[in-house]
């Protein structure tokens, strides 16, 4: 089968941006990320099958607004433009947008009114997930109105120009049927070939990195979680063992993780290189209590220990490379990628990391998703229990516990988060879950043990679905669950008196706490 050009998502800058390129990958349709500036020359050499134009936080008629070059849609190829992409085309083809009346954020109401290819098997009327502070009121010519929203334009077209957008987000999950609009858009429009696979991607990813790193030696900030292990395994498939993997114990890990995951990742075969660098990072986190600061203070000194890693193997050729595990979620709230989109928080692979950073990055899933990581890891082969572990920030513990960080609230937090995951483990509930850890919280409560006041700090739980770190909700956990996991914590961990559940989704809030 031959292979086709796919998609391209031109990027405004909008969070859900590689969402949209993902749900065209799940459609087995191939998918390319570019800046929304691309040349209209570029964009034809490539071919593509469709166009789609992203959303983004700013207003179109704004000065310094991102605008591609209007000639795309003069390409003959189909567009389709979300969100800031409907305002946009709108704008640039002779219609109106203007602050809308009645902003509208989160669910809304679509009424389909007109027949159109985008609407092919799709209900009349459904829920769909709105982000939008501005509105399209005047069409350009040639368009018209397929759906509404009771305040928005809620799609509109030019089928003879194969021009489609909507306001609405139909690449979240929130968008009921919002598979189907895509689908429809792809194949009832684009007639794009459905021969994307996963295994391609293992395979494109490793002529990559060959090609990349051609000599020399590359080492690898391994964790032991997902994400950095899949990436160190598809460089390993990539360039063998010159590849150094450096697995640092910042002193910020779980209960007995550095043992574990020492043991676990000399199985796999890998180049191990571990790093007690304990008493370093703790000593540069003192006193420090800003989230963003702790962020980038572990981001600096873990290139601080890999240079230091470097220089040693030094003696076996040039170390030029650094692997990292970032995943999407981490870069777009991280720093503006393609499109000028908002910082959320520094992830300290990636916006936490120092500018003067000798070593070049090589970050295989940098375009992924989790779930996606998690089925590329069983490609490979690696073990089902490792790749079905739960997320951990990089940043270890430090972000999970607020304030300034000490040994003494870190060795607290580390015996409280065991219970948490030893209860969690103990009711089936691990594999269900995205994510279950404590937090300590700065504060401390009064409490009775004995017959004996107690003063001592609070942590709180949380739990959540996700399925790709970008949304996630918070878990109904059973009571009896709840209950086992604050009995043992106020119980065996002296220091903590009292213990609360967090029901705090993502958005409005992030799943970490810091």
């Amino acid at each position: 089968m031959s292979t086709s050009s796919g998609i391209i998502v031109l990027d405004f800058g909008g969070q859900y941006t590689q969402l949209i390129a993902r749900r065209i990958r799940e459609h087995h349709v191939r998918s390319a990320i570019l800046p929304f500036n691309t040349p209209v020359e570029e964009l034809r050499q490539r071919a593509p099958e469709g166009i789609v134009l992203s959303g983004g936080p700013s207003s179109v008629f704004e000065e310094g607004a991102p605008h591609s070059d209007p000639a795309i849609l003069q390409m003959g190829v189909p567009v389709l433009g979300i969100c800031y992409g409907q305002q946009l085309i709108s704008h640039q083809l002779g219609g109106t947008v203007r602050p809308a009346p009645t902003r509208e954020y989160g669910r809304a109401h679509l009424e389909v009114v007109e027949k159109s290819a985008l609407f092919s098997n799709v209900p009349a009327q459904l829920p769909v997930w709105m982000s939008h502070g501005d509105n399209v009121e005047k069409l350009p010519a040639g368009f018209r109105l397929t759906a509404r929203t009771g305040s928005a334009l809620g799609a509109i077209e030019d089928a003879a120009r194969k021009i489609y957008a909507v306001q609405f987000h139909p690449e979240v999950r929130h968008t009921a049927h919002g598979e189907q609009i895509l689908a429809n858009f792809l194949f009832e429009v684009c007639h794009a070939k459905p021969d994307w696979v996963p295994q391609a991607f293992i395979e494109q990813t490793i002529k990559e990195i060959q090609e990349k790193v051609k000599d020399g030696i590359a080492i690898c900030a391994l964790s032991g979680g997902v994400d950095s292990t899949v990436a160190a395994t598809l460089v390993h498939r990539a360039i063998g063992d010159r590849l150094h993997c450096v697995f640092v114990n910042n002193g910020l890990l779980r209960k007995n993780e550095f043992g574990s995951v020492t043991a676990t990742m000399r199985r796999l075969g890998l180049n191990l290189i571990p790093v007690d660098a304990t008493e370093r990072f703790l000593k540069k986190l003192e006193g420090v209590s800003e989230p963003e600061k702790k962020r980038k203070i572990i981001g600096n000194e873990f290139i601080e220990v890999f240079e230091e890693e470097s220089k040693k193997l030094a003696r076996l050729g040039n170390v030029d490379w650094l692997v990292q595990g970032t995943l999407y979620p981490d870069v777009i709230e991280s720093v503006s990628v393609r499109g000028p989109s908002a910082v959320i928080k520094s992830h300290h692979n990636v916006g936490g990391l120092p500018e003067t950073m000798r070593m070049k990055l090589i970050e295989p899933l940098r375009e992924l998703f989790k779930d996606e990581v998690r089925r590329v890891g069983a490609d490979l082969g690696l073990d089902p229990e490792l790749i079905g572990r739960q997320p951990f920030p990089g940043p270890g513990l430090a972000v999970r516990v607020l304030g300034d960080v000490s040994a003494e609230k870190l060795e607290l937090l580390r015996e409280a988060d065991a219970i948490v995951q030893e209860e969690i483990s103990a009711a089936s509930l691990y594999e269900s879950i995205w994510q279950s850890f404590a937090v300590l919280l700065p504060v401390r409560s009064v409490g009775v043990m004995g017959d004996q006041r107690t003063y001592g700090y609070t942590i709180a739980l949380r739990a959540v679905h996700s399925e790709d770190g970008m949304t996630a909700d918070w878990v109904r956990l059973p009571y009896e669950v709840l209950e086992r996991i604050s009995n043992r914590i106020v119980n065996e961990v002296r220091g903590i008196s009292r213990v609360v559940y967090d029901i705090t989704s993502k958005p409005p809030g992030t799943i970490e706490w810091e």
